[in-house]
């Protein structure tokens, strides 16, 4: 099985939006990478600006000449998913700690990052048709995407269940028949969930009921709001729910199936792998990614090499 958005071949506007960003950005700290580590951060990460990092002439010189020409690196990304992306209260600026990351790489390749929203589904499309030159959406790395896309790994997450607060249906997250469980259409989340009703009915029990919702900032709506009883979301996301709602949504048991994300660029385009690869590594190396993730209090989804296609 694949997994976490984790997101697979995935924005939420108006009244839901404000009200849920409301909530997360009032909330206490974010409570961890999504494997239940935490950091000393507030929830929105905007009492640690991240300093600007200098380019590194080597790795500029391998970005192609298409990307580099006008000084700007065009990033998909569908801000619905905090704390990895998503849209500050202004109902404009895209923040979180892949955009941290995101605005850090191109700093290193002499490039200034600027991330043009888009449903998630429609960014690696984007990405092969030429309209953005990077993807930075909490991608898993797995094989259908390196078929038609490389993808530098950059960080580590699973899949987590939440219910509401106290899990006052008794939801077993090894148990989901008969339940009513949400997740963001086009994860693998929906992969996930889709097998285990299958594997209900195959024993004659009554199938998961599955609702798909287009946001996974609508999927935490509908728990809140008594619609579904629990959603199955990626780890980081899933705590900093937990942990930004004052408690009303809680992790049940542990996150599972865990597997690195990717920033997803053009396929073999000359050297431009090796370009954001070293980029990532540099951040690494000088502390920068680190700073960046303990900002965001996700820390323990850390990894400590990046590579192309594998992780």
């Amino acid at each position: 099985m694949t997994t976490a958005r984790t997101r697979s071949v995935r924005s939420l506007t108006g009244i839901a939006l404000s009200a849920l960003t409301a909530l997360v950005l009032t909330g206490c700290g974010a409570g961890g990478d999504g494997s239940g580590g935490g950091g000393s951060a507030g929830a929105t990460g905007t009492d640690a600006p991240i300093p600007a990092v200098a380019k590194d002439d080597r790795l500029a010189a391998l970005v192609p000449d298409e990307v580099k020409q006008d000084g700007t690196w065009v990033v998909g990304t569908d801000p619905t998913y905090p704390p990895n992306e998503f849209t500050a209260p202004d109902g404009t600026t895209i923040i979180g700690m892949e955009v941290d990351l995101g605005n850090a790489v191109a700093q290193k390749l002499g490039l200034t990052a600027r991330f043009e929203q888009s449903q998630f589904s429609g960014i690696i499309p984007g990405i092969t048709g030429g309209r953005y030159e990077a993807g930075i959406s909490s991608f898993t790395i797995n094989s259908e995407r390196t078929q038609v896309l490389d993808m530098v790994g950059y960080f580590s997450a699973g899949t987590s269940l939440a219910t509401r607060k106290g899990n006052p249906d008794g939801i077993d997250p090894n148990d989901l028949c008969g339940k009513a469980i949400g997740v963001q259409q086009g994860t693998v989340q929906v992969e996930d969930v889709q097998a285990r009703s299958t594997k209900c009915t195959d024993e004659g029990k009554p199938a998961v009921q599955i609702t798909e919702l287009q946001a996974q900032t609508d999927v935490t709506l509908a728990l809140n709001s008594n619609r579904i009883v629990a959603m199955l979301a990626d780890s980081p996301v899933a705590a900093y729910a937990q942990t930004t709602t004052d408690g009303a949504v809680e992790v049940v048991g542990e996150p599972y199936d865990t597997a690195p994300y990717g920033i997803a660029i053009k396929k073999n385009d000359g050297q431009y792998a090796q370009a954001v690869q070293g980029a990532v590594q540099s951040l690494i190396d000088d502390g920068t990614y680190r700073q960046i993730l303990d900002k965001w209090n996700v820390g323990n989804g850390a990894i400590p090499t990046s590579s192309v296609n594998g992780g």
